[in-house]
């Protein structure tokens, strides 16, 4: 899967998701933590607004 592919997945993933993890979408792709980060540093670059909480309890998600 290309990056341009797994972020594509990735966004329309996380919209029907609702809040979740760094880890559980690592999972859920198959790739590290790292590129994921990557992956929402490159979605906040094309404008979308990506939120998180930092924690325990917090997670990562697509803001409408």
């Amino acid at each position: 899967m290309t990056a341009i592919n797994r972020r594509q997945k990735l966004t329309d993933w996380m919209r029907g998701q609702g809040p979740t993890t760094v880890a559980e979408a690592a999972a859920r792709f198959d790739v590290s933590e790292r590129t994921i980060f990557r992956d929402l540093a490159a979605l906040r670059a094309r404008g979308l607004t990506v939120r998180g909480d930092p924690g325990r309890g917090g997670g990562i998600w697509l803001r409408a």
